[in-house]
């Protein structure tokens, strides 16, 4: 609990001992145990089976014949944000940390609106790892911007090609800053010789599209009626329909 527990889930690592969770819904069985684990198997409805192999030093949180669903505890440790992720998406992943570091803030008597810890975790997730990258200049493993994979793929798709294929990913705020698409952004964090060095290396341009790295600079930030200035808008005067 405290401050080192939301630290913990805005740096998203991953917990020593987490829990062993459910990966779908189903009913649960125990097998034949080996030496030192437990055997433990989640029968589907459409007749898959998984099988968990369980430290026989962990507390078992189910009883056979029970119904999981995905997502589910299956033994005591803290749940790991990025299974979370990988089982059951997104929007439960933001349920789930906005609730934990809710309870920390909670119990301390200090009261913050959701959509301030929502921003954080929207940055947090701003970035997918490529599966397959398809046609596009996308290589596999490689970590990029929602923005920028969505506009290879348009581009992409324009062309006829194959869309690149990503999965979501969850960086601590720390990694996330750093990484980010705009090297000004990103070097005003941490790490500015290693970011301007990559950057300079890279021949990256910074197109400043983003909040932070104009406010940096003085500019208009892209909000409001300063989110079209770069853009080319024809306005039309409707006529009266007296006249």
């Amino acid at each position: 609990g405290g401050l080192p527990r939301v630290s913990e889930l805005f740096e998203a690592r991953r917990p020593k001992s987490p829990a062993v969770i459910a990966e779908v819904d189903g009913i649960v069985r125990f097998g034949k145990p080996l030496r030192s684990k437990e055997r433990i198997y989640i029968d589907t409805e459409d007749g898959r089976t998984y099988e968990y192999l369980i430290d026989k030093n962990r507390e078992i949180l189910v009883h056979p014949g029970e119904y999981v669903h995905a997502g589910e505890k299956l033994t005591d440790g803290v749940v790991s944000p990025h299974d979370i992720l990988r089982i059951q998406g997104e929007k439960a992943l933001h349920t789930y940390l906005v609730s934990e570091i809710q309870q920390v803030y909670r119990r301390q008597g200090v009261a913050i609106a959701d959509k301030h810890i929502e921003v954080i975790i929207s940055q947090m997730l701003r970035q997918v790892k490529i599966v397959d990258s398809g046609d596009s200049d996308f290589i596999v493993g490689d970590l990029v911007s929602k923005r920028k994979f969505r506009e290879g793929n348009e581009r992409i798709l324009k062309m006829g090609g194959e869309p690149a294929i990503a999965e979501p990913t969850l960086l601590g705020v720390t990694r996330a800053a750093i990484s980010a698409d705009s090297i000004i952004s990103a070097a005003s964090f941490q790490e500015t010789t290693k970011v301007l060095t990559e950057a300079s290396i890279a021949a990256k341009i910074d197109y400043l599209e983003d909040l932070k790295e104009n406010v940096i600079l003085g500019r208009m930030v892209p909000v409001g009626t300063g989110f079209y200035k770069d853009k080319k808008v024809k306005l039309r005067k409707k006529r009266d329909e007296e006249d």
